[in-house]
């Protein structure tokens, strides 16, 4: 089995038209799951309470994980792309937005381009695009479908 793909990067999280505040974001790619990509951000930007409530002084819980599709990703590089939860543009300097939507809010991520093209190619390196389907395990798809 090949190795999983995963890079720590760094990004900004766009608050306001002048303000924005640093995070890291793993990106994650694993070969047994081959046509999506993960990204990790920590969790004091999720806009969720602690079930205990806010100020607390709980530990925070794990890392938000957004999961879609590699295709997304790639496409997003070159032009606007995404339906549902997930859009991906170009933006002026050699950076790209990553927009994600949820029940909570909305959140503005950019990313320097550099950064997703070297974790996309790196992807490419354990699964090539367009042999996906070769690492598909379609009985342990079902069977987490059907929980």
């Amino acid at each position: 089995m090949h190795a999983a793909v995963e890079e720590t990067v760094q990004a900004r999280l766009i608050l306001s038209a002048h303000r924005s505040a640093r995070l890291r974001v793993t990106l994650a790619y694993r070969p047994e799951d081959p046509l999506a990509v993960r990204m990790g951000f920590p969790a004091e930007f999720s806009l969720d309470e602690p079930a205990d409530g806010p100020d607390t002084g709980r530990e925070q819980g794990p890392d938000i994980e957004w999961v879609f599709a590699r295709q997304l990703l790639t496409a997003g590089l070159e032009l606007a792309a995404g339906l549902g939860d997930v859009h991906i543009r170009p933006a002026p300097g050699r950076r790209t937005m990553v927009e994600l939507r949820a029940p909570e809010g909305t959140a503005l991520v950019r990313f320097d381009t550099t950064d997703l093209r070297r974790f996309l190619w790196r992807s490419r390196l354990v699964v090539p695009e367009g042999e996906e389907y070769l690492y598909l395990d379609a009985d342990r798809a079902l069977a987490e479908l059907l929980g």
